[in-house]
């Protein structure tokens, strides 16, 4: 396809989008599915018009993918809900933690054994596979930064954090493999990989999302007043926070989610937010407005309201264009019975059995879990990951299988999630 071709589909989708949002919201299908559905239609599989190869292009696709999940990952993190409390993050923490460990280890099993991978490959196929989407999963997150739906709560927060802790098995896997040192019994990768880039990773987060909200909140306390760009200052903090995360070798994806949160928490306190949760929760439904809105009113002007909007159009944008992308990376070879198996096993076996086991003793329903358990879509962080390991060296046959086995995954997953969300969640909440 042309650029001018390229222009044109594009510009019809967003216009389709932008148009129809209403009805698009009742038809009992999500947007990806539609993004999906046109590059299936226009790609290999079909007419033919584009392609586009996952192994060939991965270091466009590394990039393009990172932008996308900083940036989603950022706007999960100013929607967490205040206060922050131990005790209501401590199920997210199990599943982007415990869960996540299982769901590799379940899916490394299955790859070794069965698809006959060798257990790198194993590992690191599980580790492709194991995070929920922060992109593509909106239908079943936050939708502003007051709601405290405790399912979209957890579901959020298990996906802005599980892109960085998925990152450890990551290496892990290409250690395995001889692409990434793991030192004598693992022990580099233990302290180096594990403990240090995570743990530092929270703690810069932390820190700087916290330093850009007393910032802006003098900034704005300054007589002459000061106007801050805060579309720009949240895209500088994700960009200084991603990077310097990087430099230290710590995991920039949780770096940039903790980021978020601290930024909005912060800047709830420093607009002198009550300390008990009722009254911090009636402050953030104040501040949960339009930037709009929130210049008609007398709410305070805050760097994560003002430029969450703004971010959120972005998220849209990215999920158009990466999941127009893949579908055109879907070919007939794809279609292995190894892809089949993989995909059936991780969405009603690995998936369900982590949840379950990572929550146990966790003080959640039985049906929470159940939910919780069956909405992990797979997408944009996977392909992530995916590029990742392809341009750090994985051997061309090995990275050629990966891909098909992922972009199967991703499709089927988009397909059922999209299929359920909406009866599922309306019969969550009737009840």
């Amino acid at each position: 396809m042309s650029t001018t071709a390229w222009f044109i589909l594009i510009g019809c989708l967003m216009l389709a989008r932008g148009l129809a949002a209403d009805s698009i919201a009742r038809l009992p299908m999500t947007s990806a599915m539609a993004y999906l559905g046109v590059g299936l239609l226009l790609g290999p599989m079909f007419l033919g018009l584009f392609a586009f190869d996952l192994v060939e292009q991965a270091p466009l696709l590394e990039t393009l993918t990172e932008i996308a999940v900083l940036i989603s990952l950022f706007s999960a993190g100013v929607k967490m809900p205040v206060p922050f409390s131990l005790a209501r993050w401590l199920p997210s923490l199990r599943l982007a933690w415990l869960s996540m460990a299982i769901s590799v280890a379940l899916v490394a099993a299955f790859a070794h054994w069965v698809l006959d991978l060798p257990l790198g490959a194993g590992v690191l196929l599980g580790a492709i596979l194991a995070p929920t989407d922060p992109v593509l999963a909106t239908d079943v997150q936050l939708r502003h930064a007051g709601d405290s739906d405790q399912l979209r709560f957890m579901l959020t927060s298990d996906a802005g954090m599980n892109d960085g802790s998925g990152f450890p098995f990551v290496m892990l896997g290409l250690g395995l493999l001889g692409l990434h040192e793991l030192g004598p019994h693992a022990g580099t990768w233990l302290w180096r990989d594990l403990l240090w880039a995570s743990v530092a990773a929270i703690v810069l987060g932390a820190a700087g999302g916290a330093l850009l909200a007393w910032l802006g909140w003098q900034l704005r306390g300054k007589e002459p007043k000061h106007a801050v760009l805060d579309d720009l200052a949240g895209l500088g903090l994700i960009a200084l926070v991603y990077g310097v995360a990087t430099w230290l070798h710590a995991w920039g994806f949780l770096a940039v989610f903790f980021a978020g949160v601290a930024l909005r928490q912060t800047e709830l306190v420093l607009a002198g937010a009550p300390t008990d949760r009722q009254g911090l929760l009636q402050a953030e439904e104040a501040h949960a407005v339009s930037a709009t809105q929130a210049h008609d009113s007398a709410a305070p002007l805050t760097v994560s309201g003002e430029a969450l909007v703004f971010k959120e159009h972005l998220e849209r944008l990215s999920e158009l264009t990466l999941v127009l992308l893949l579908g055109g990376a879907v070919t007939a070879a794809a279609w292995s019975w190894q892809a089949w198996s993989v995909a059936l096993f991780l969405l009603l076996v690995a998936r369900p059995a982590s949840v379950m086991l990572g929550l146990l003793a966790s003080g959640t329903s039985v049906r929470l879990r159940g939910l919780a358990a069956w909405f992990g879509v797979r997408g944009i962080g996977s392909l992530y990951y995916l590029s990742y390991a392809i341009a750090h060296g994985l051997p061309h046959g090995l990275a050629r299988e990966l891909a098909d086995i992922t972009i199967v995954v991703v499709m089927l997953s988009i397909i059922a999630h999209g299929l359920t969300v909406t009866p599922l969640l309306r019969r969550y909440w009737r009840k």
